[in-house]
């Protein structure tokens, strides 16, 4: 299996803080600074790339909820792979409307 395939990854940080908001937008702003492709979404952002270096970014933005100020932080990892790598885009396009955004 090549390892360099492409898959995708979910990450939804839960910083235990009473204002979240900021801690969440630190841990997207890591996601973003990756360089990786990815999807910000209502409850988690979904990354495509290698899983090596997805999990590496993943780790990142958990860490940087702690750099931000929380002291608790939960954070919930999911893995979509297969034998020929797969992308977000296959996933929902057939849901995307016009400009590429859900419907």
């Amino acid at each position: 299996m090549d390892a360099e395939r492409t898959v995708n990854v979910a990450v939804q940080v839960l910083p235990l803080v009473e204002d979240l908001y900021p801690v969440v937008d630190r841990a997207i702003e890591v996601i973003a600074g990756s360089g990786v492709k990815y999807e910000v979404g209502p409850m988690e952002t979904v990354m495509e790339g290698p899983l090596d270096k997805l999990l590496e970014v993943a780790k990142a933005a958990h860490l940087a909820c702690f750099e931000a100020g929380a002291g608790r932080v939960v954070t919930i990892i999911k893995i979509a792979d297969q034998v020929g790598g797969t992308t977000i885009e296959e996933k929902v396009a057939k849901y995307r409307g016009e400009g590429g955004r859900a419907r």
